[in-house]
């Protein structure tokens, strides 16, 4: 009977082969001997075979059994996991188990204390272990290495140890159990469905994280954060994103956020990055979430459990409130205008730390806090690009930035609020960049102030970075206040206030006194 399954096997599989086969010789009732001694070695020449029985159809003998095996080879098949040539786990399982180890490894020490330990083992079966049990396991790891257990604790060797015993017992379902938990396929990929979970975002509304994500996110700073500096040095960001398949952040992110003087990116920067993420890309913020466990350390069905989908802004104009948190400003100008010092400004850099900024690290992007109302807020302020999408005109408040040197800057500006924004309901601030510099007339037909006198606008804001400090960021609560009275008023009636107020700082005190709920 051998001989005949030797070919059949050579025929039928090949070494990508992802079927798991059993080996099965019936009519075991017709013979008084087992050929279990020849066939074993058969087993272990071919990977793919699972495992191997003799049964008999006529006396029902290992009947069940078979079934049994054959349901066990489909669910918990050994061929992803483990190589008999090698007898150990195959990279790729090892690497998925790394990641679960740095994910239930909640204060990074690279130890799973005990508490660690429960957590896990409830994350995954559902029960805990009684504390005699944890030691049984921790003493099976002490007799077979040396350096599985540390200060009471099982080490990233102790636990791929465990699970490279579970699977050479038999135990595969042990090991699948908690690769699927942690969102894996039967190709130790993490799935679609546990990366990307369904989250419908209706139209005129906005993506935030919700509190419990961000103590989430700043949980996963504190643990990376080794020398409690406030700030993720360029070694402490690799460990965080070692549970990523790619490093997510590139060197962009630094000119995005803010940074401490090595350019380290500090805890406001960090969450800053993840807001704006989240705000503009939500797919990405999900699946980001997903490489961090979010869904698993949360005890939540998914990391869509994390995003709070703000209401739409008609709803808000008309019950004149607002839960949003973030509010986007588009800065348009002319090239050269000043808009990306305009950006870096809001991030606390002067003209000199700017001129340091290599040209493949600049970032399209800038996000910080500030504070309205005694509350803190994130502005998003993002320079335009050659052609203006609708994309790019959808915000809470524009920025027109002209250089007051250059005579023929403002023209563009005026062109473009006269065509976008003359009948918006999105509130518009002239920026006179560069106000360190020499005023030169503009070539437009009405300077600057008559032009905002006669659309009622808010005089020019005189603006430089040329100072020998972090500029100021006056500016940028303005436009936050404003995009937050924005969303609960008519840009028309908000622009008259504005003029008739005769001063922003009245217009200020305005908004603060009023009764405008968050």
């Amino acid at each position: 009977v051998t001989s005949h399954w030797i070919p059949l096997i050579n025929d039928r599989t090949d070494k990508d082969s992802r079927v798991p086969l059993i080996l099965v010789g019936n009519k075991s009732d017709l013979v008084e001997h087992s050929s279990m001694e020849t066939i074993l070695p058969i087993m272990n020449q071919y990977s793919e075979i699972e495992t191997c029985v003799e049964c008999s159809a006529k006396n029902l003998k290992n009947i069940s059994e078979l079934f049994y095996y054959a349901q066990k080879a489909v669910l918990h098949p050994t061929g992803p996991l483990y190589s008999p040539e090698e007898k150990e786990m195959k990279p790729s399982c090892i690497k998925a188990l790394t990641r679960i180890f740095k994910i239930s490894d909640l204060d990074n020490d690279g130890i799973l204390n005990d508490n660690e330990l429960n957590f896990f083992q409830r994350t995954c079966f559902n029960i805990p272990l009684a504390p005699q049990a944890l030691e049984d396991v921790k003493n099976v790891v002490r007799k077979n290495m040396s350096d599985g257990v540390k200060d009471n604790g099982l080490t990233l060797k102790g636990f791929l140890f465990l699970h490279t015993l579970f699977i050479q017992r038999g135990r595969h379902e042990t090991t699948w159990t908690v690769l699927r938990r942690f969102g894996y396929d039967d190709d130790l990929e993490l799935t679609q469905e546990y990366l990307f979970p369904l989250l419908k975002i209706p139209p005129d509304c906005t993506t935030e994280l919700n509190h419990n994500a961000y103590l989430f996110l700043q949980s996963v700073f504190d643990k990376n954060d080794n020398d409690r500096d406030c700030a993720l040095s360029p070694d402490e960001l690799k460990d965080l994103f070692k549970v990523f398949p790619y490093m997510p952040w590139g060197p962009d992110v630094n000119n995005t956020v803010c940074t401490n003087e090595q350019g380290w990116i500090t805890y406001q920067g960090y969450l800053s990055q993840w807001t704006l993420t989240t705000y503009l890309d939500v797919q990405r913020c999900l699946e980001y979430l997903g490489y961090l466990g979010y869904s698993i350390i949360q005890e939540q069905e998914s990391q869509a459990a994390a995003i709070t989908i703000t209401r739409n802004k008609r709803i808000d104009l008309q019950k004149k409130q607002t839960q949003r948190s973030v509010f986007r400003c588009n800065v348009l100008g002319v090239r050269g205008s000043g808009k990306s010092g305009f950006l870096q400004a809001f991030l606390g850099r002067n003209l000199a730390r700017q001129k340091r900024i290599r040209e493949d690290r600049k970032s399209y992007y800038a996000i910080s806090t500030t504070y309205v109302y005694g509350q803190e807020k994130y502005l998003l302020v993002l320079p335009d690009f050659e052609f203006l999408s609708e994309a790019d005109l959808a915000c809470d408040v524009v920025c027109l930035v002209y250089d007051i040197s250059n005579p023929g800057s403002f023209e563009y500006c005026a062109k473009v609020y006269k065509k976008h924004f003359l009948d918006s309901k999105t509130p518009c601030v002239i920026i006179a960049a560069k106000s360190d510099l020499h005023e030169a007339r503009q070539y437009y037909s009405l300077s600057p102030l008559d032009f905002c006198r006669k659309h009622k606008l808010h005089p020019p804001q005189l603006f430089t970075c040329n100072t020998d400090e972090a500029p100021s960021k006056d500016i940028y609560t303005k436009l936050t206040t404003m995009a937050i009275k924005s969303a609960l008023m008519h840009s028309s009636l908000l622009q008259s206030q504005m003029w008739s107020h005769g001063s922003y700082e009245h217009f200020l005190f305005g908004c603060v006194s009023s009764r405008v709920f968050f």
